[in-house]
């Protein structure tokens, strides 16, 4: 009988779980959704209590319908945002979201003070409002009672491993992601938490596990709760941004694989930070790093727009791209709804429409935006890359566009290869999970075992020119705004002031 390995892969509002057989095929998938409470001045919170039931109902659901027993558990999940136990190892407050922005002041002042500068030799990364090192402040300068009961912090995954296995422990990958670890040392840092103004912090940071190590075993309680078989292993997991990209293959140092899906995540493997890069993060095998520039701008833009065109298919918005020629319209959309590449404060536009104009060129515009986006991030990977890769591996919602694919292979003027349409955050779980259960030898070995190669889309040289024009019209557009958000800002502002 073959062995079943079970992927969950938590994110922003929901939760996946996915069972791969040891060649990795996809034999069963579900996801349940976690009530996401979204507050005007920019906090997205979840019930901790909430996301660990269930986690638990999702997996029963799989074991009363598998065929089979599992015989590991890998997790992955969203990174940054805040998941708290108290000093007595309860789930404490709400848990905090990676789209959060309450610490947003934070985040500029630490650009303004020369905090980001300072630390960036340290953790190789910029300070961003949703990293547990502004909310912590936020915590302690706005509710510092519970801030005094904080025991541990760590990421949604651990959060679900702790539930698991009782094991308090924080994987590197999603630690390395906080501005509260030193890739420099690839250890905490007290002088971080100094920095930050969390000085308290240090002594809450949980012991750190690798990705393919055993964090605990499923316990004698979980077992009765979710029918999974006592004892066996749950691996340390990882960064959902690391579980995708092991999921779709990429293994090797120079190996670029975009994700967009709700965020834009652009990333290179490398054996050595990259400096040019926003963010740098470790890889999930020992050695390595991520060279990483993404938003929270991405395909979420699109779903915003699918509601108020009360939910057309994704074929009808394909269709309706297709109806515009590129050539055609000079609509810009900024993709900036939840999240902005470009300034703290940015805002989504549309800019350019005229009364002729319909439904085509408003999605086209859309479609374009976040591909444009996109290619704001990887336009700085590709400029740090010493030999430009032949291909970059897509994955994402947007694989599921013929469409989109090809605009992102024409914008790039590169290569795509579309990832195997698997719940690719779950599969590079369940892979950690087959490396720690012994299953597979390392990374390599269960990448050789468990992907195959996707679709190769070649870009279109002459669709390449077109938007390239359209992509400088892009950037001076998002140029021109800028003066325009620090108004709106203080017009906010003042607004609520009043």
């Amino acid at each position: 009988m073959s062995k079943y390995l079970l992927g969950l892969d938590n994110g922003g509002t929901v939760c996946k779980a996915a069972v791969f057989d040891e060649n990795g095929r996809q034999i069963m998938k579900k996801g349940i959704q976690i009530p996401l409470n979204v507050n005007e001045d920019g906090r997205t919170e979840r019930d901790p209590h909430e996301i660990i039931e269930k986690n638990f109902a999702l997996i029963r659901s799989i074991t009363e319908e598998l065929d089979g027993p599992i015989a590991a558990i890998g997790l992955s999940g969203h990174g940054k945002g805040l998941y708290m136990l108290d000093k007595a190892n309860n789930p404490l407050g709400n848990g905090i979201g990676s789209t959060d922005s309450r610490a947003l002041q934070y985040e500029l002042d630490a650009i303004t003070s020369g905090l980001s500068a300072a630390v960036y030799p340290y953790t190789f990364q910029k300070v961003l409002a949703c990293q547990p090192v502004c909310l912590l402040r936020w915590l302690k300068e706005n509710d510092r009672a519970l801030y005094d009961r904080i025991g541990s912090v760590f990421s949604v995954k651990d959060l679900v491993g702790y539930a698991l296995t009782g094991e308090v422990a924080a994987e590197i990958t999603d630690m390395s992601g906080t501005n509260l670890l030193s890739l420099a040392s690839g250890t905490y840092d007290a002088a971080l938490t100094e920095m930050f103004g969390i000085p308290e912090i240090f002594e809450c940071l949980p012991p750190l596990i690798r990705s393919f190590d055993v964090r605990g075993y499923v316990t004698e309680k979980v077992a009765e709760k979710t029918g999974l078989p006592v004892g066996i292993p749950v691996s340390g997991g990882m960064f959902d941004i690391d579980a995708c990209a092991l999921g779709a293959g990429t293994f090797a140092e120079g190996d670029l694989c975009v994700i967009a899906g709700t965020w834009s995540i652009n990333e290179y493997i490398t054996s050595t930070p990259v400096k040019e890069a926003s963010m740098n993060s470790f890889w999930c095998v020992d050695g390595f790093y991520l060279a990483e520039e993404s938003s929270a701008a991405s395909a979420g833009n699109l779903e915003w727009m699918r509601g108020i065109l009360k939910d057309r298919s994704y074929m009808e918005l394909d269709a309706l791209t297709e109806s515009v020629p590129a050539q055609n319209s000079s609509v810009v959309f900024l993709p900036f709804l939840y999240a902005s590449n470009l300034d703290p404060l940015a805002k989504a536009s549309l800019v350019g429409l005229e009364s002729g104009y319909g439904e085509g060129e408003v999605i086209r515009a859309i479609y374009e935006g976040v591909v444009f986006s996109g290619y704001t991030h990887l336009e700085r990977l590709l400029d740090s890359m010493q030999t430009p890769p032949k291909k970059i591996k897509l994955a994402g919602g947007v694989v599921n566009s013929p469409v989109w694919t090809q605009m992102f292979a024409d914008v790039a003027g590169i290569c795509i290869e579309t990832a195997e349409k698997t719940e690719l955050g779950c599969k590079g779980a369940a892979m950690s999970a087959g490396i720690a259960a012994g299953i597979f030898a390392d990374a390599r070995a269960a990448v050789e075992a468990c992907v195959r190669p996707g679709t190769l889309v070649e870009p279109n040289p002459e669709m390449t020119k077109i938007y390239r024009q359209k992509y400088r019209l892009y950037r001076k557009t998002e140029e021109a705004l800028r003066p325009v958000w620090q108004e709106m800002k203080e017009f906010k502002k003042n607004g609520k002031e009043a």
